[in-house]
């Protein structure tokens, strides 16, 4: 996919692409430099092939370590080994595109829970930022904090609203002032001849990892956060009139645990869940205040191309 057009792969009616049919459907909002980027990691080797081997070995590896860890809740964890560990893992086998799109993702959680401290009336809520634009900037014990974040906003939130018997209104008029394109650029990622994992295929394989040297409650909080996509879909829907348009903002029913097992897709439809509920924001704020030249999303540049349509 030549300069991130996805116009630039050639249509062959009698052997259509899914890639290319992806590409250009604009029915899911999602920046485009965004969506070039996370196509290009579905499309590849990495996921086509090499994770379907590996992902029974992933999990059967979790599996082992559920057992051990029921009985050992904290042996041999530490959240500063698991952050350097990951630093290095990213630096070392994952694409460009895959730490793009993941340092994003911090990014644009702090903007979310930023905007509904900003927007929902009658609250006072503290939020701790996280705006990481280099793999390195992950070692301060960044992936904790992201899951700490959400799960005490949630909290709080609920608190004043029940202690103040309040109902989730918006403020008039809304601040738009934290939603802005993230100060995350590709050309800033490594690339070296050992980053092919795209995001997918690295989270299947580092999951054991993260089970390994986070504690047990770390863990399956961070696993178990993905359930409150749901959740701050909902506040979104009440707070701006969104209902028609939250059903991508989804990851099951909030109160429903989900096995451990499933822990890398379904974080990787929580961050493809974030980027949609983040376009939808940035559109809104296009037609209510615009934007600045600081704040608009770029298109992605540069990257390999999509192949026509591999098979599974």
């Amino acid at each position: 996919m030549k300069s991130g057009n996805p116009k630039n792969l050639v249509h062959d009616r009698r052997d259509p692409s899914p890639w290319l049919a992806l590409a250009l459907d604009q029915s899911v909002p999602m920046d485009e430099g965004v969506k070039n980027a996370y196509l290009r990691g579905a499309s590849s080797p990495s996921r086509q092939y090499f994770l379907p081997l590996a992902r029974p070995f992933a999990r059967l590896a979790m599996g082992g370590i559920q057992v051990f860890r029921s009985i050992f809740p904290k042996l041999f964890a530490s959240s500063n080994l698991f952050h350097a560990w990951l630093v290095w893992a990213l630096r070392t086998f994952v694409t460009p595109e895959g730490n793009y799109l993941l340092l994003r993702h911090f990014h644009l959680g702090t903007q979310v829970l930023d905007f509904l401290r900003d927007n929902v009336a009658g609250v006072k809520l503290e939020t701790l930022p996280l705006r990481p634009v280099r793999v390195g900037d992950l070692r301060d014990h960044v992936f904790v904090q992201h899951d700490l974040n959400l799960y005490n906003f949630v909290i709080d939130l609920n608190r004043e609203l029940r202690a103040k018997k309040l109902e989730l209104t918006a403020k008039a008029p809304l601040d738009w002032s934290s939603i802005r394109a993230p100060n995350v650029r590709l050309e800033d990622m490594p690339r070296g001849w050992t980053n092919v994992f795209d995001i997918e295929t690295a989270i299947e394989l580092f999951a054991p990892v993260f089970q390994f040297l986070l504690t047990d409650s770390e863990f399956w909080r961070a696993t178990q956060s993905l359930q409150l996509d749901e959740t701050i879909g909902l506040y979104y829907a009440k707070l701006l009139g969104l209902s028609d348009r939250m059903f991508l903002v989804n990851n099951r029913h909030p109160m429903l645990p989900a096995p451990t097992g499933e822990a890398a897709r379904r974080l990787v439809l929580h961050g493809l869940s974030t980027e949609s509920l983040h376009a939808l924001l940035m559109e809104r704020k296009v037609k209510q205040v615009g934007l600045d030249a600081s704040e608009a999303p770029t298109v992605l540049a540069g990257g390999s191309p999509l192949p026509g349509a591999p098979r599974r």
